[in-house]
Order: C-alpha cells, then structure tokens, then sequence
C-alpha cells in the first residue's frame, strides 16, 4: 500500500493574471473540456470535441486570463542561462496544448549545457570497447546514415524541482539507432555483462552546481527492453550541441540524468563494476536505497506515474466566475484508470473531469473544472488511487502546485 503524505502548500509569494484575448479558439477550448478523448499517431491522449451531446461549460464565455504559479521562482522560461555545467533551460510548460503536445527545439529543456571543450562533431567518433574482442568505431556520418524514426518521448530531469518551476521535463520526436543494433557486431568476453555508456566530460569551468560525471551503467536487458536509443535528431533536425549533439543517449521512461549527452564510449564491464559519479549524484534523485556503492545495486531509474496542473484558466460564464485546470500526467508502466484532485488537506479528493491514459509515454492531457467557494490560496494536489501503483513523488506531494484565487 502507498502512504500518503498530507503536506502540500508552501508559504509564498503573490501571482499576477496573464490575459490572452484571443489565443484560444472555440476549437481549442472543446478540445480542454467536457468532451471525450481520442489518440493521435503517437498515441498521445488528445481530447475530442466530436461528442456534441456533452455540454461544455465554457462554451458561452470569454477565457479572462491564466493564473500564475504562486510558491514557485522567478526562474526565467524557454531561455537558455548560464553555460556548460551550470547551463539551463526550464521549459515553460504554461503554454502546451493538447492538439500540440511536442516541444520546440528552442524551448525543450537543457539542464547542461555544451562543454567549450567540445570537439568538431564532424570527426565524431563511438568506440564501441572494454571486454571485447575487438574494439570498433563508429564514425558519427554511419550512424546518422543507420537513423530511423523512434516516435515521441517524454524526458524529465531528475531534478525537475520547484525552483525550475517544473520545466526540466519536455516531449520531443527522436531519430536515431537503437542501442542494441549498434552493439550487433561487438563480440563480447565472457564475464561482461553490463555496458557503461559515456559521453564527453572536459568542461572549460569548474562548475558551481554540478559533479563532472557523464556516463551510467545498464544491464542489456534494460536497454533493450526500454527501446534505448542514440539519438540523432529532434523534431526532425540534428542535435542541437546543448541536446548532445552530435549523438546522445534517449532511455525512454527513465530520467533524463541516465539518457547520457555527447556519447563517444561504450564499454562493456564486468558484473562488479563500481557505480559512476553520475550515478551516485544522482541516487537520491532517482529513489535509490542510499548510495550504492556497485553498480548492479541501482534501481532502474524510471520515471513513476506522475501529474501536475500545468495551467489554471479563469472564465466568465453565464457572468459568474469558473475556472478550468489543465494538466498533464506522465511516467509509469502501465496505463492507470484513474486521477484524482484536491484543492486543499482538508478537502477530499475528487476523480478528475476529464482523464483517460493510454500510454504513459510521452504524456496525457486532462482538465478539471473548478469552482472554489472562497477568495484563498490554494494547494493543488493529485494522485492515483490504484495501490499498485508506484508513484512516490507524487504521493509525497512532489508536485503540488499553488494558486491564489481572488474572485469567485
């Protein structure tokens, strides 16, 4: 049985109303609201205005404005700060639309960003070595030519935190070649059971945020049954140098710290091999018992199921105040049947309006109408009510948002 913690709201700091006159159309505003669902070609959970016998509460008032995020930073959004180690870029989720779920190469998020140090792409190499026969190398023009598409995936950054406003997390569509048809023509020793996977990881600057540490180790089972990738592309055009350009690692379902940038070395390593420096700062981040010492005594990083508001939209309907909560779930291994809401502890959790979860990869829309009975300020929390399913974060209000509301 999951346990669930009380604790939601923070103290904090006053929000201001963005108005949009005319952003969004009677098309969009079905779409996020009382209708039903349907999927796209990537499977993401798109809402459908087909079903003209559902009423939409919205449909005879004007959208008046978004709420802002109270309790979180003034971080900036969609811009890049900082460089190398120390570089971000904090997606601003505010403005994703279900009928355009995929990010922008500009705005998908960056947590490091390009070493100085960083040699011309264009001679790229992959050595593929450690307990080989023989090593090979792969020069980055062969596995560009080996690219195929590999769909939409969601990437999140382990530390995707409040302070980021909860921008480390972003969904893109990826080209590239499987890891395991890179590995096909290795001849592997006995005694080399897992692969350490490592990217470039000489910086110009000692880093005031970051341990140097570019590298994981998996099983080949994880690999494979995860449908790792190295990715090429995003969103139809080369790696960026900030996305790990010219090659990087894509773990789908796992968090973004094991999906490795600028990957130039895969070895193959013995069972007892130790665990890197990536993976020890990242331990407690991915729900590791402690920090282990070896390798093989890491948890799979995997994101579980999680869902936050993304944006709160306040309406005038029938001249009386309503608001309508749009969000996104993501993570986890299977498809939960249901999500449910709250708006403070000492409310109950309701089934939210408007959900239904097909894939967890890349990610699910939902909305919620809400009518709240007081001016306040308000915690806004959910979670899954099936036990089964693993979802720590979000059971530990990880990802409780904050709105003042100051007409109803």
């Amino acid at each position: 049985m999951r346990r669930i913690s009380q604790a939601s709201s923070l103290p904090g700091m006053l929000h201001s109303t963005k108005t949009y006159l005319t952003r969004r159309s009677l098309l969009r505003r079905t779409l996020l609201s009382g209708s039903a669902f349907f999927f796209d070609s990537r499977g993401i959970a798109l809402l459908s205005f087909l079903r003209a016998q559902q009423k939409d509460p919205f449909a005879n008032g004007p959208l008046l404005g978004t709420l802002d995020f109270i309790h979180e930073s003034s971080a900036p959004l969609n811009t890049l700060q900082g460089s190398e180690l120390d570089g971000r870029l904090n997606s601003d989720l505010s403005s994703v639309e279900a009928q355009s779920p995929i990010t922008p190469v500009k705005n998908f998020y960056v947590r490091t960003r390009a070493s100085e140090l960083l040699p011309d792409p264009a001679t790229w190499q992959l050595k593929i070595g450690g307990l080989v026969e023989q090593p090979i190398r792969l020069e980055i023009e062969a596995l560009r030519k080996m690219a195929k598409p590999m769909g939409a995936h969601l990437m999140e950054c382990a530390g995707n935190v409040r302070l980021a406003r909860f921008g480390l997390l972003s969904v893109g569509e990826w080209a590239g070649v499987l890891v395991s048809e890179a590995l096909d023509n290795a001849k592997v020793k006995s005694g080399a059971p897992r692969i350490l996977i490592s990217g470039f990881d000489r910086y110009a600057r000692e880093s005031r945020t970051s341990i140097p540490g570019a590298s994981w180790v998996f099983t080949r089972d994880q690999l494979e049954k995860s449908g790792a990738f190295l990715a090429t592309e995003l969103n139809g055009q080369p790696l960026t140098k900030d996305h790990g350009a010219p090659v990087r690692l894509v773990i789908p379902g796992w968090y973004g710290c094991t999906c490795i940038k600028w990957v130039n070395e895969i070895n193959f390593v013995r069972e007892d091999v130790e665990a890197t420096s990536q993976m020890q700062e990242y331990a407690a981040r991915t729900m590791q018992k402690g920090v282990p010492a070896l390798a093989r005594d890491f948890q799979p990083a995997v994101i579980e199921q999680a869902a936050m508001p993304i944006r709160i939209e306040k309406w005038s309907v029938a001249g009386k105040i309503q608001y309508l909560v749009v969000g996104i779930a993501w993570g986890g291994s299977e498809p939960v049947k249901a999500l449910e809401i709250r708006f403070n502890p000492e409310e109950d959790y309701v089934p939210v309006d408007n959900f239904h979860q097909v894939k967890n990869d890349p990610w699910t829309f939902w909305t919620h109408n809400w009518s709240p009975q007081a001016p306040g300020i308000y915690a806004i929390r959910l979670w899954v009510k099936e036990p089964a399913v693993e979802a720590r974060r979000l059971d530990s209000g990880y990802y409780v948002r904050s709105v003042e509301i100051t007409e109803v």
